[in-house]
């Protein structure tokens, strides 16, 4: 059974908004000893909660304590070098997204100049086109050229 999309949106009821907690905590819980078990890494959770007046650790404190002193003694570049703030997860997502749209671009003018020298050997002239698309349909003769005699080397 599917589960129906979730509204997120503060809780106005108070008794529910605590069975809510408990059961987001344990399922929290559950999912970081199922993390460390499959993929056999150290982790841990302290989860504070204004229900109880003593945070929910896991493992247990002296494996928080064991595993967060584990963490404080790496070098701070081993400690510091998969962390991503807000503004650098965006900029990293900029910069991919630019470079997706670069290729997609090029890829897009590569295939619209291979279609234009199909028109053109078809016997549709030149004659409309501008520089810019001149110079671009050029050089995809000349690569063309290049994989053909490629292509006749090879043969010989």
């Amino acid at each position: 059974m599917t589960r129906k999309k979730l509204k997120l949106a503060f809780i106005t009821n108070d008794s529910s908004r605590k069975a809510t907690f408990k059961k987001r905590k344990r399922g929290l819980m559950k999912k970081i000893n199922e993390l460390t078990t499959l993929c056999g890494i150290d982790a841990c959770a302290v989860v504070y909660s204004p229900y109880d007046p003593k945070p929910d650790v896991w493992p247990d404190p002296g494996g928080v304590r064991r595993i967060l002193s584990q963490f404080k003694h790496m070098p701070e570049m081993e400690q510091s070098k998969k962390m991503v703030n807000q503004e650098g997860f965006i900029r990293n997502r900029i910069a991919k997204a630019t470079e997706q749209l670069r290729k997609m671009r090029k890829e897009n003018r590569e295939r619209e100049m291979t279609q234009l020298m199909y028109e053109c050997l078809t016997g549709k002239g030149v004659e409309g086109l501008g520089y810019d698309e001149l110079n671009d349909l050029g050089w995809m003769l000349e690569q063309r050229l290049k994989e053909i005699y490629k292509r006749v080397d090879v043969l010989r």
